[in-house]
């Protein structure tokens, strides 16, 4: 917990993942929370639709009274509903809604070459996800694609980027990802479990 108290929040985007928490997943949110990450986001992919736009509710509301932008995931109907107007994407289905997008100001979508970060880019993105750049558990048995990755896609586009995959919170991590022109880190497995 100390390391994360040194570390610049603005550099963190923390990304959810209720399997991973020890405590009630509301609880791990407002938790999350008080330590003020960029932005939080809601990427719980096993739900339907319908329970994940109740869970957003919930979210986006612990989420604004910390003053921590919420990012929806996938679900673009829902989240014009819920009038949340950022977003991350799967890359296949940004390629599928770039019609909608107007409707949000924060468009993301997650890379994992060169090419979609540079398609990503073309598409309306604001920002992408890279990765991922350390081993994780995530991803068991995958190598990771590393600094050098990152650096490249860092090199190549004009919009943020954010190393995810095996980020720790710790300030040497996050110091390597921003050495390669990243804006930071987005860490899953550290920020369910704090």
């Amino acid at each position: 917990m100390g390391e994360l108290m040194s570390l610049n929040h603005n550099d963190i985007i923390a990304v959810t993942n209720r399997s991973l928490c020890e405590r009630p997943f509301l609880e791990q949110i407002e938790h999350v929370c008080r330590f003020k990450p960029k932005a939080l986001i809601l990427r719980e992919k096993d739900l339907p639709e319908n329970e994940y736009e109740r869970i957003a509710k919930q979210v986006m509301e612990i989420c604004g009274r910390y003053d921590v932008l919420c990012i929806l995931h996938s679900f673009t109907e829902t989240a014009i509903k819920l009038n949340c107007r950022a977003i991350h994407l799967p890359l296949t289905v940004l390629k599928k809604s770039v019609d909608m997008l107007d409707n949000f100001d924060i468009v993301g979508t997650s890379v994992h070459s060169l090419e979609d970060a540079l398609e990503a880019q073309r598409l309306g993105a604001d920002y992408v996800t890279a990765g991922h750049i350390y081993e994780t558990d995530c991803k068991k048995g995958l190598p990771p694609r590393g600094l050098e990755f990152l650096k490249n896609v860092c090199d190549s586009v004009d919009i943020l980027v954010y190393g995810i995959g095996g980020i720790k919170i710790n300030e040497e991590q996050i110091e390597e990802v921003k050495k390669c022109g990243a804006s930071g880190g987005c860490i899953m497995s550290g920020m369910m479990r704090l």
